[in-house]
């Protein structure tokens, strides 16, 4: 029987697992856009329209699919993730056999630059990141309920040559600063093809309400990154600045990034999911 999967938040990474799929699973894919349908159709999904903000349009979900790839990020305020409450009660009248959660490393706080796995007590920093906490919650929960597999992957930056955004050279480009060194922070990374590669894999892998650091094997202080990509595209070298100037300079969602400092182990990722990294680490990808 040909596995079907539902994609809610079929954006990028979305549209990747999709090619790796080609046509051996029946994929659904949710979205609140109409105008996306021909797009989704094309890459080889069958569009569903719908808004995680309504609750009423989501009620033809359950029972369409076995597996569950939710990509949707939360709201915008708040610290409760109610765009998850209202999936989920949709999934509850035919639950899925498993469910994956794109969430964030966010979860975690600033841990000081320390290395640090799954079993670290998460404290969100950000309202953002306290609505990624509140819907893992409602994850697990669900997973024990349903008997449902739930996966939680705690994702850092996504990088790619393709992807919007997803490259340094745009912010070379534009001449923002980084932290100098005394002040930076360690920042993490994944190429958003092994994320997807990532995604499918804890569908079929992922350990019951698990939660899985999806991060390549690098340690780079934030400012060392933006260094690389420099040399690599052969940009100038952002401007190293001390953070009292960034305080002036920069927006506070700037800032926000510059205040988290970790060092994320991926050892579930590799020997739960069995992942073999494309692009273990940044230099490989960009």
């Amino acid at each position: 029987m040909t596995p079907r999967l539902l994609i809610i938040g079929c954006g990028d990474v979305g549209l990747r697992v999709l090619k790796l799929l080609a046509s051996r699973w029946r994929v659904l894919a949710l979205t609140s856009s109409p105008a996306r349908a021909s797009e989704l159709r094309a890459a080889g999904a069958v569009p569903l329209v719908g808004n995680l903000d309504d609750a009423a349009t989501l009620a033809r979900l359950a029972g369409l699919a076995d597996f569950v790839l939710h990509l949707a990020p939360p709201a915008r305020d708040g610290d409760t993730d109610f765009r998850t409450r209202h999936l989920l009660a949709a999934l509850a009248r035919r639950p899925p056999v498993a469910l994956v959660y794109a969430s964030t490393t966010g979860v975690y706080g600033d841990c000081g630059g320390a290395f640090i796995d799954e079993t670290r007590a998460l404290r969100p920093a950000t309202d953002r990141a306290a609505r990624r906490v509140d819907a893992e919650a409602q994850l697990r929960a669900f997973g024990r309920r349903h008997g449902t597999r739930v996966s939680l992957l705690r994702i850092p930056g996504i990088y790619a040559r393709d992807r919007e955004g997803g490259h340094p050279r745009e912010r070379l480009a534009r001449g923002t600063p980084v932290l100098c060194r005394e002040d930076d922070v360690f920042t993490n990374h994944i190429h958003a093809d092994d994320l997807a590669r990532a995604c499918l894999l804890a569908l079929l892998r992922g350990l019951p309400q698990r939660a899985v650091n999806v991060c390549d094997d690098s340690q780079l202080l934030m400012g060392d990154y933006f260094d690389l990509a420099a040399d690599l595209t052969g940009l100038p070298r952002p401007e190293r600045i001390a953070r009292a100037e960034a305080a002036e300079r920069m927006s506070a969602m700037q800032l926000s990034f510059w205040s988290e400092s970790r060092r994320l182990v991926n050892t579930r990722l590799q020997r739960e999911l069995r992942l073999k990294l494309r692009y273990p680490t940044p230099k490989d990808g960009l």
